[in-house]
Order: structure tokens, then C-alpha cells, then sequence
């Protein structure tokens, strides 16, 4: 059990550790750069720090439960702007998704 716990710890500092370098990177390089200056804007959007966290724990951490949930949390924060790149789409968008992830955790709960 320590083991299991020391590896789920020693992948956190790993997923953080990366997240707040890219962090480091991005704000050097808007420094840099000025990503609002060549049209990309988004990029240092504070929003979009959650999805960068998100993104970084689910590719480094072996428990994708904290990614998901960032992206999860990214998602219901973004809910607007989802919708409105989705145009007409987005009013099956919440029904589908529901049933989904419902149906993914049904199947999850019983084995």
C-alpha cells in the first residue's frame, strides 16, 4: 500500500512540477513573444491555465481522476464558449454527454 502511494505521490510532483514549468514558459515567452501581439490571445487566457493543468496531469500522472476533473471543471466554466463554437449542435451536446459519462460510470461500477 506504501508503495502504491508513494508512486501516486512521486506522480503528482511530476504533473506539477511540469505544469508550473509550462506555466514558467508561457508567461516568459508572452514576455517575449507578446502572444496578444501576433493574434493569439487565448493562449494566456487565465481560463486556459486550468486546461493546460488538466492536459499535464492526464498525460503525466498514471491516476487520471485530478485531470479529469480539472478538465471536467474547465469545462463547466467554459460552457459559453463551448456552446457557441458548437453553434445549433450544442442543445444535444449536454443530453449526450450526460448519458455518456453516466453510461461510462455504470459500466466502471459494475465490475
Amino acid at each position: 500500500m506504501s508503495a502504491a502511494r508513494a508512486n501516486n505521490n512521486s506522480d503528482t510532483y511530476k504533473a506539477t512540477a511540469i505544469t508550473l514549468i509550462l506555466f514558467g514558459i508561457l508567461y516568459l515567452l508572452d514576455k517575449l513573444v507578446h502572444f496578444a501581439a501576433i493574434g493569439l490571445p487565448w493562449v494566456m487566457n487565465k481560463d486556459n491555465f486550468l486546461l493546460y493543468t488538466a492536459i499535464v496531469f492526464l498525460l503525466f500522472k498514471h491516476d487520471k481522476s485530478v485531470g479529469l476533473v480539472l478538465a471536467g471543471l474547465w469545462l463547466v466554466l467554459n460552457f459559453g464558449l463551448i456552446t457557441a463554437l458548437l453553434g445549433t449542435m450544442s442543445a444535444y451536446l449536454l443530453p449526450v454527454a450526460l448519458l455518456v459519462i453516466g453510461g461510462i460510470l455504470y459500466v466502471i461500477s459494475t465490475r
